[in-house]
C-alpha cells in the first residue's frame, strides 16, 4: 500500500513537532499537531488545555463530570472515561482528514495506529535525555530545575496514552518505518531524511 501520510511519534524535547512542521513544508502538505486536540475540544465542549492530561484522569474526575454535565443526553460512548472518549473522537477527526486530504503530516495522537489501514509512513523521533533537557530549557523556556521532571512527566503521559489505546509499546522502534536521533542529526536533516525516505518508499508502488 502506498504510504501517503506521515505520522510522527516523539519524545518530549526531541523536536518532533518542529521536524513534523519542516517535513510538511518541504513536501507542501499540511501538518496537524495540536489542531487535532483543539478540534476534539470543540466537539466535546471543553477547553483544549483540559484535554491534554486526559490520560491521567479517571472517570470520577472533575473533567469527566464536566464532560457529562455538558452532554446530558449521554450515549454508551459518552459514559466512557474521558481518556477513551478523547481517543475515539481524535481518531474520528484524524480519519476525516485522511478522507479529505491525499497527504499530510500528523504529529502524535497515536497516528501510526489510527491510520495503519490507510497506509502511513511512521516515524519515531528520539534523543538522549541530556539533549532533551537542554532543548526544554533553551527553546521551550522551561526552568532548569524543573526541566527533567517536566520532560519525564510528558513522556509518561504520551507513553501511557499510546500504550493503553493501541495495545502496543510507544518506544518499540520495530513498529516504525523510520527512527531518527534528532540530537545527532539536527531538525533540518531529520526532515530531509524523512522526505527522502518517504519519496523513495513511494516510488516502489
Amino acid at each position: 500500500m502506498k504510504k501517503k501520510i506521515i505520522t510522527i511519534e516523539r519524545q518530549y524535547g526531541s523536536g518532533g513537532s518542529v521536524i513534523g512542521k519542516l517535513t510538511a513544508e518541504k513536501l507542501g502538505i499540511n501538518c496537524y499537531n495540536r489542531q487535532i486536540l483543539e478540534m476534539t475540544a470543540e466537539r466535546c465542549g471543553i477547553a483544549a488545555e483540559h484535554l491534554e492530561t486526559a490520560e491521567e484522569n479517571v472517570p470520577t474526575s472533575f473533567l469527566y463530570s464536566l464532560l457529562m454535565s455538558a452532554n446530558p443526553a449521554r450515549s454508551m460512548e459518552d459514559n466512557l472515561p474521558l481518556s477513551d472518549k478523547v481517543f475515539l473522537m481524535e481518531s474520528r477527526i484524524i480519519n476525516e482528514i485522511a478522507e479529505s486530504e491525499n497527504s499530510f503530516v500528523l504529529v502524535g495522537r497515536c497516528g501510526s495506529y489510527v491510520l495503519e489501514d490507510k497506509g502511513c509512513f511512521s516515524v519515531y523521533i528520539y534523543s538522549p535525555i541530556e539533549e532533551r533537557i537542554k532543548r526544554a530549557i533553551n527553546e521551550y523556556g522551561i526552568p532548569e530545575n524543573k526541566a527533567e521532571n517536566i520532560m519525564k512527566k510528558a513522556d509518561k503521559r504520551r507513553e501511557t496514552f499510546y500504550n493503553v489505546n493501541t495495545g502496543r509499546l510507544w518506544q518499540d522502534k520495530d513498529q516504525y518505518s523510520l527512527c531518527l536521533n534528532s540530537s545527532e542529526l539536527g531538525d533540518e536533516l531529520c526532515a530531509e531524511i524523512i522526505v527522502k525516505a518517504y519519496n523513495e518508499y513511494n516510488k516502489k508502488f
